[in-house]
């Protein structure tokens, strides 16, 4: 109904997909899917973009509209742009310039509401819509990622040999329909922080002790056999070896949108979830130098107490 290429297993079969945004995630997506053998067509605003994923023998073009017509039907569109308004606009226009039958995948991270809305928009258009939970960071992308897909049940199956070779062995999972994909990615991101902060707490322990640890011969440690063995504690071993005693790396940690949205959602399902709202906090106490809370404390504990306070 939607195509007749044939796929003979992983690695094997050739299908055509266009790409928006070329940035760190879409660039390697894009080189990863070619060296499977499928025709890759990018696009992103930036032409300094453009131009460093030619250098891979990735096609590309200088407009949505040439992406459209480069691709042929029913065309597959794969979005990896930020969230929020720039994926509203870019999805806004795609479903304006193709065609019913045609699918687009939105692998960023979108809150899970927003890719149910898209669905419904989407589908207005007789257009194929899924949202892809993409993990494994850049290096995921270009040799293997997890993907996590929510959405149309056809678009899956037409895509389904491409995604297999996209992903890692065992890493990808159809999970329901729209909004699924990005509700797991969000969960995911929220264990995530839970599990850096620990991993960060407990190496502050190791370091503040009267023992003279080599954290990164400890990180290397814990990474061979033991219960708490990961890629982020490969990760750790990694930075420490980079950045020696971590002494060149301030204290201040981004947050991204996922773990405060894995927090309210739980908050509305009342779930509780204390060690992702927890290490959120953290996260986003890491950004104040001179924390009026911590202020508030400190005066406290002196009036009880009698504990010092540092001044400046």
């Amino acid at each position: 109904m939607f195509g007749s290429a044939v796929f003979v297993g992983k690695g094997a079969g050739s299908m055509e997909i266009g790409i928006v945004g070329l940035g760190k995630m879409g660039a390697n997506i894009a080189m990863n899917l070619k060296d499977s053998g499928h025709r890759v067509v990018g696009f992103d605003m930036s032409e300094a973009a453009r131009a460093a994923v030619e250098t891979e023998d990735v096609e590309t073009v200088d407009s949505m509209a040439g992406l459209v017509s480069a691709l042929g039907t029913p065309r597959v569109v794969w979005a990896m742009v930020p969230s929020g308004p720039i994926t509203d606009a870019v999805l806004a226009e795609l479903f304006e310039m193709l065609d019913e039958g045609d699918i687009v995948i939105d692998g960023g991270n979108s809150n899970y509401h927003d890719s149910v809305a898209h669905a419904e928009q989407a589908a207005a258009h007789g257009i194929r819509f899924m949202d892809s939970g993409t993990s494994g960071g850049k290096s995921g992308a270009r040799n293997g990622a997890c993907l996590m897909i929510g959405g149309d049940r056809s678009a899956y199956e037409y895509v389904e040999p491409m995604l297999d070779d996209m992903s890692c062995e065992g890493g990808l999972l159809y999970t329901g329909r729209a909004g699924s994909g990005h509700f797991m990615k969000m969960v995911h991101n929220g264990i995530e922080y839970g599990m850096m902060q620990a991993i960060g707490e407990g190496f502050a322990l190791m370091e503040a002790s009267d023992f003279d640890y080599d954290l990164k011969a400890v990180a290397h440690n814990w990474n061979c056999g033991s219960v708490v063995r990961s890629w982020l504690m490969e990760l750790m071993e990694q930075q420490l070896g980079e950045h020696p005693g971590l002494e060149d790396i301030r204290g201040v940690v981004d947050a991204s949108g996922e773990a405060k949205w894995t927090v309210e959602t739980a908050l509305d399902l009342e779930v509780p979830v204390p060690v992702i709202a927890l290490s959120l906090m953290t996260r986003n106490a890491s950004h104040i130098e001179d924390s009026f809370a911590n202020k508030a404390v400190a005066a406290m504990r002196n009036g009880f107490g009698g504990h010092a306070i540092h001044t400046k």
